[in-house]
């Protein structure tokens, strides 16, 4: 592979590095890992790739390697830059012939995400989009149980996503994490909504199999100066008649990386937490109650096979982003783009993500509205 953006000081390019290099799944061999040509020919050498290899803008990567021969190129291209940029580098990598991993939220906007759905069937590449929370081995727990109607059809879903780390203007202070996540030429439409309420649109989706038909939100700001939403509250109506509550916010004090998703349905529900993910609670009318582990036999495939070490070692963030990666590179192996079979978010994932994100944003405070599909 190689990757546009990730370079030094930056959080989630070494996370996807370490994700793809786990399984061995992918490696990274070229990149274009900053927005200057200097800070990214530096990166690449600091991370030993060859120095033929290490490219200053993401164009000269993709020229570069088109011109190398065909079985010594890059097969994909990993976009993990501020959101402005994901759109154009998958487009021309997608033109190029290339395969795409890319970071959430998939573009800024529903035309560019539109786009890039249309430009992946037309060129059949592989289009993963990280929502690598639906790695965890108990969200595929959950996914199966709910799926096969162990606990009768959804009647309610409540999912949220708490942190605390923008609770004061960080941003203000020139962190480069809080700098660009809350300015809307790289974020987008939305702050807390783009950034971590996507995942919870997402996870809700991928474990209950529904789509949000219409919501009800409010998306607010409350650090002075902000230019971005810190904080957003939707209620949501599912197609099939369920209802649901989703919450996004970044000023909680205390609050780290507070992933939480609730499913009842007529006869049960499930409860997962991300920080304390190696266990899923099943709950049913009659009782009692049941744990299910990382490793139990009884867990489902989907689940068992996302399972890497004996039960009691935990498994966690690391691990579930590289059972993205290791879906992605067997399909990009199999040639053939499905994320249903071979377990990773796909481009139409990540474009549901977008048109969500700009919805709620767009629409906060003004009642019902009906999500177009």
């Amino acid at each position: 592979m190689g990757m546009v953006g990730g370079g030094q000081d930056a959080f989630i390019g070494a996370v996807h590095r370490m994700a793809a290099g786990l399984d061995g799944s992918m490696q990274m061999v070229a990149g274009a890992l900053s927005s200057t040509p200097e800070k990214a020919i530096a990166s690449g050498k600091a991370l030993g790739l060859p120095e033929a290899r290490c490219y200053g803008t993401w164009m000269e990567m993709l020229e570069g390697e088109n011109a190398r021969p065909e079985d010594e190129r890059i097969e994909a291209v990993v976009i993990v830059t501020p959101n402005h940029v994901h759109f154009p580098v998958a487009k021309a990598a997608l033109e190029a012939g290339f395969h795409v991993v890319c970071d959430k939220p998939m573009t800024c906007t529903n035309e560019e995400a539109a786009e890039l759905v249309d430009l992946q069937q037309s060129t059949g590449r592989v289009f993963a989009v990280t929502y690598n929370y639906t790695g965890y081995p108990l969200v595929r727990q959950a996914r199966e149980m709910v799926r096969s109607g162990a606990i009768g059809p959804v009647r309610k879903v409540m999912v949220e996503y708490l942190q605390g780390w923008l609770a004061t203007p960080l941003e203000q202070s020139g962190q480069k994490q809080a700098d660009w996540r809350t300015d809307p030429a790289r974020a987008g439409a939305g702050g807390a909504m783009g950034d971590i309420g996507s995942h919870a649109e997402n996870l809700a989706s991928f474990i209950t199999g529904l789509q949000v038909a219409a919501f009800a939100g409010e998306s607010v700001t409350h650090v002075s100066g902000r230019a971005l939403d810190d904080d957003t509250s939707v209620l949501l109506r599912f197609d099939g008649g369920a209802t649901g509550v989703l919450t996004a916010s970044q000023i909680c004090p205390g609050s780290r990386n507070g992933l939480r998703i609730r499913v009842w349905g007529e006869t049960g529900g499930i409860d997962w937490q991300q920080e304390s993910p190696n266990q899923l609670l099943h709950t049913s009318l009659d009782g009692p109650d049941q744990i299910h582990r990382t490793a139990d036999a009884d867990l489902a495939v989907a689940a068992a096979e996302a399972t890497r070490l004996p039960g009691g070692h935990p498994e966690a963030f690391i691990e579930a982003f590289a059972n993205i990666y290791r879906g992605a590179a067997a399909a990009m192996h199999a040639g053939r783009d499905d994320g249903e079979t071979f377990g990773y978010p796909d481009v139409q994932d990540g474009a549901r993500g977008v048109r969500f994100i700009n919805a709620v944003v767009q629409s906060s405070g003004q009642g019902w509205t009906e999500l177009s599909q």
